[in-house]
């Protein structure tokens, strides 16, 4: 027999729980201290399940019905009502949080296991200092395209570069909230070309030529340089690394004896371990830093904080001041050794690439161990080596 409100009301509590039934497997579950559960029974996929549908007098006979009608319509078509509300459960809980600050925190999160901790720092920072105060305060949903491009376009009137590649942060953010259900659009999207044209330009270099002449000024600019970054620029010169994993190297990675520079995977730009066989002159020229700087973790170490390593702006500073300015810069070194390993020397892009560091682009090579063609980039560096002490 169905259930009435004056049933419902009247209903006391006994020592045990008590079902009163109103039919199709909707029940009111009186408990020992008084509390009434409205509960359905039912069945899907062969097993029998139960759900709570709330407490009377809260819900009524009424809702009580009406919310079991509609789970039946739901198991009719194979929804199972305890599932759908677990779901729903935890769609409320990813919506929770939907202005932009909280999503680009939460994606910065998901990618910093993949990140070194500096460059993570580094976009969590872009965002903080050119985006956030814009924008971070907005759910998602409330930001359009000119919002966007409004944000984007400030930081592009000082820093056209910086505004692309925030614009792509911003992307990553937005499909990353498309993806967990929390945003329906990418607002970024076709607004570069609403942006002003950029084209990347290259680090100056100067040309093989106009190598000799710059050698030239190099040398007579070693008395009027701080010894250790007259060595850095030697060895810059000689090693051709980047200018970031010079001046962070440290002295175990220095093999003397293999006459051998192994810097870390933590080190590299591409999370690769980097071998650079050293030449004779290299060599001199780390011995003798390991006679100033023996018992520092850094070879270069900072000329304020020696436990911090030396600023890689000092190389610049000084190039500049050999009156090259705008024509040269430490990564120039890389473009300069190549032009000459090629040009100069013969050797096939291949092998010169690899002492580059550069990534191959075939997937089958990138396979292959870092060391491949050690032998040849062993002569190799020693050849370029021997090149330069015969362009003085």
């Amino acid at each position: 027999m169905a259930l009435s409100n004056m049933t419902c009301q009247t209903a006391k509590p006994k020592s045990k729980h008590y079902k009163m039934a109103d039919g199709e497997g909707l029940y009111l579950e009186v408990t020992p201290n008084g509390t009434k559960l409205w509960r359905l029974k039912y069945r899907i996929h062969g097993k029998e399940k139960r759900i709570s549908l709330g407490a009377y007098p809260a819900v009524s006979i009424a809702d009580a019905r009406k919310a079991k009608e509609e789970i039946k319509r739901d198991i009719k078509v194979g929804i199972d009502p305890v599932l759908k509300r677990l779901q729903a459960a935890q769609t409320q809980a990813l919506t929770q949080q939907r202005d932009f600050k909280s999503m680009a925190l939460e994606w910065h999160g998901k990618q910093m296991p993949l990140w070194k901790p500096k460059h993570a720092d580094i976009i969590k920072h872009r965002f903080e200092k050119y985006v956030f105060p814009s924008l971070g305060s907005f759910p998602l949903a409330d930001i359009k395209p000119l919002m966007m491009l409004s944000c984007l376009q400030k930081i592009e009137k000082t820093a056209p570069d910086l505004s692309r590649r925030m614009k792509a942060a911003c992307s990553h953010v937005f499909k990353y909230a498309i993806a967990t259900g929390r945003a329906e659009s990418d607002p970024t999207y076709g607004l570069e070309a609403a942006m002003k044209k950029f084209k990347r330009g290259h680090y100056a270099s100067i040309s093989v030529d106009e190598f000799p002449q710059f050698l030239a000024r190099l040398t007579d600019y070693e008395a009027h340089v701080h010894r250790q970054t007259f060595l850095a620029l030697k060895l810059l010169l000689l090693t051709f690394v980047r200018t970031g994993e010079l001046v962070e190297a440290r002295w175990d990675e220095i093999n003397f004896e293999k006459a051998m520079w192994v810097i870390p995977t933590e080190r590299m730009k591409m999370n690769l371990p980097h071998i650079v066989p050293l030449s004779h002159q290299s060599l001199a020229v780390f011995r003798e830093l390991k006679e100033l700087n023996a018992h520092r973790d850094f070879i270069f170490p900072g000329y304020y904080n020696p436990k911090k390593p030396m600023n890689k702006n000092t190389m610049l500073v000084a190039i500049k001041r050999m009156g090259y300015n705008g024509k040269m810069t430490g990564h120039g070194f890389r473009s300069l050794a190549l032009g000459i390993l090629k040009e100069k020397l013969g050797y096939p892009h291949d092998i010169a690439d690899r002492q580059l560091a550069h990534v191959p682009k075939s997937s089958v090579d990138r396979a292959y161990d870092r060391a491949l063609f050690l032998p040849q980039r062993t002569k190799m560096m020693q050849d370029y080596a021997d090149y330069i002490d015969n362009a003085l």
